[in-house]
């Protein structure tokens, strides 16, 4: 038995966190779900040895330990398969799957040894890979699966997994769940953290919903309905968080953005519409499609087939200069990495876009322009921080206004927002969601992705429910509850009760 007791995380003032209790089985798997920012991530790193909780206990057995470090996990035979991969692309499967672990004889490397290991643990995982090849050459779902046997090369305790098909297709899934088992059968226990519902109802013993930082639910997975889980996992409702809709502008019964039969990445067969200000929702969990439609529709991928019609009356754009030339924004998920330069000031972060979008001929940056550029949204969104000051220097909500600023200067015809109110607190996401009802009253087309249903269902006209790289439901008005697009991201289908008023995937509204 391992057990944690009373854990409570905080960062800065954002309690991850509080009073979590959880308990896993020898020999069984225990699945832990619940929304985004529930803290089941924050769980695992502190499992993981990542993070030091600011309280309680975590027991192996009768015996409390402590786990401060990756090192000290791997002493109480912990093994983690954290959602982002930590593989080194350039180096072969060996190297990955010893790294910081090479067994010695004499003092040196016994390259002999991993190699027999290696290729017996690959057996075990049914992967057939050369152990000297670079994992950069091996698909994502094979580099999972290198990173779920370097978790296993030391036949852990407790083994840990955070999200850990996000990549993979239905026949890996499944090919994953027969080694789960296995391992099971061993006497391993898993800690099996997921946002798929249909899979943590294939795969666990028993689930445990976490709300806010805390669990709020455990059960037997036997005694529970999906319907149970999602009603754990939604609690209160939040709608104050949503301003009122503004009055939307005559031009929203025309259609302006026209997709057919779009194939591409992970998408296949995709068709809606959206109109002139309209607020369209995209929901599906990572790896549905949603991410590779919006770099379509931004000039950062191309189209396998299919036809789009954008609000200029031409087809998809060929690099991101002439989607912006064209109208079109994009506020992708990581702000710091992919929206922002942010060493780099605040009048150059939006004048960047604005001053070129008025001259992009030229693509010539004007200080001038950018400074009046800076001050206009500064004054308009209420940031606190000055034309100069670089942006790294401001809180979270601040950043993400930066990121929508600069487009808001261009007066965009469509906004592709990815999760755009991710890892900020409620009273800047309130400011946020507020900028975005005002972008679509001024007649721009918003395309929302978001990974709280919440979000979705409050803020939009529509929303487009993505699964496994189709659209699987379009839902409207009453439809569109948190209930129903949990259902139909995490399982494809709708609620009981909702079928007979389900649409046909595609059907132009």
């Amino acid at each position: 038995m391992i057990s944690v007791r009373n854990l409570a995380m905080r960062y800065g003032g954002v309690v991850a966190l509080r009073d979590m209790n959880l308990s896993v089985g020898q020999g069984t798997i225990h699945a832990v779900v619940g929304e985004s920012g529930a803290g089941k991530s924050t769980l695992v790193k502190v499992l993981a040895g990542v993070l030091r909780p600011n309280s309680g206990t975590i027991r192996v057995g009768d015996q409390i330990v402590t786990v401060d470090s990756p090192i000290a996990a791997r002493k109480h035979s912990f093994g983690v398969v954290h959602q982002g991969l930590g593989l080194f692309a350039d180096r072969s499967v060996l190297a990955n799957l010893f790294v910081n672990r090479e067994p010695l004889r004499n003092g040196f490397v016994s390259r002999r040894e991993m190699e027999a290991r290696s290729r017996t643990l690959l057996r075990q995982l049914k992967l057939d890979v050369d152990v000297h090849a670079p994992v950069g050459q091996l698909g994502m779902g094979e580099r999972h699966y290198v990173e779920l046997g370097r978790a296993i090369l030391e036949g852990p305790r407790l083994l840990i997994l955070d999200e850990p098909n996000s990549a993979l297709d239905r026949r890996q899934t499944e090919h994953l769940f027969t080694v789960l088992s296995d391992l099971k059968a061993k006497g391993t226990s898993v800690l099996y953290v997921s946002h798929r519902l249909e899979d943590v109802f294939a795969i666990a013993d028993q689930v445990t919903v976490m709300r806010n930082g805390r669990d709020v639910l455990t059960s037997e997975r036997s005694a529970l309905s999906e319907a149970d889980v999602i009603d754990a996992m939604i609690g209160q409702q939040r709608g104050s968080l949503f301003p009122p809709a503004l009055p939307a502008n005559a031009s929203t019964i025309r259609p302006r953005i026209t997709v057919e039969g779009l194939s591409g990445g992970r998408i296949s067969g995709v068709s809606f519409t959206a109109r002139s200000g309209e607020i369209l929702g995209l929901a599906g969990l990572e790896g549905s499609g949603v991410e590779d439609l919006f770099e379509m529709l931004f000039g950062l991928r191309e189209a396998q087939s299919g036809r789009v019609r954008l609000p200029d009356g031409y087809g998809l754009p060929g690099n991101p200069t002439e989607a912006a030339r064209r109208g079109i924004g994009l506020v992708p998920a990581n702000r710091l990495c992919n929206g922002l330069m942010p060493d780099r000031s605040l009048a150059f972060n939006i004048g960047n876009i604005a001053t070129g979008a008025r001259n992009w001929g030229s693509r010539r940056y004007s200080p001038k322009a950018a400074i009046a550029a800076a001050a206009r949204q500064i004054d308009a969104l209420r940031i606190k921080g000055l034309p100069d000051a670089p942006v790294n220097s401001l809180l979270a909500g601040d950043q993400q206004k930066i990121v929508i600023a600069k487009w808001l200067e261009t007066a965009p015809q469509v906004l592709l927002l990815d999760n755009p109110a991710g890892g900020i607190e409620a009273a800047a996401k309130r400011k946020i969601y507020a900028l975005i009802r005002q972008m679509a009253a001024n007649g721009c087309i918003v395309l929302l992705r978001s990974v709280e249903p919440s979000e979705l269902t409050n803020l939009s006209n529509r929303v487009l429910v993505f699964h496994r790289g189709r659209v699987a439901g379009e839902l409207s008005g009453a439809e569109m509850k948190r209930r129903t697009v949990l259902q139909l991201t995490t399982t494809g289908e709708m609620p009981e009760a909702e079928r007979p008023k389900k649409k046909l995937v595609g059907a132009m509204a």
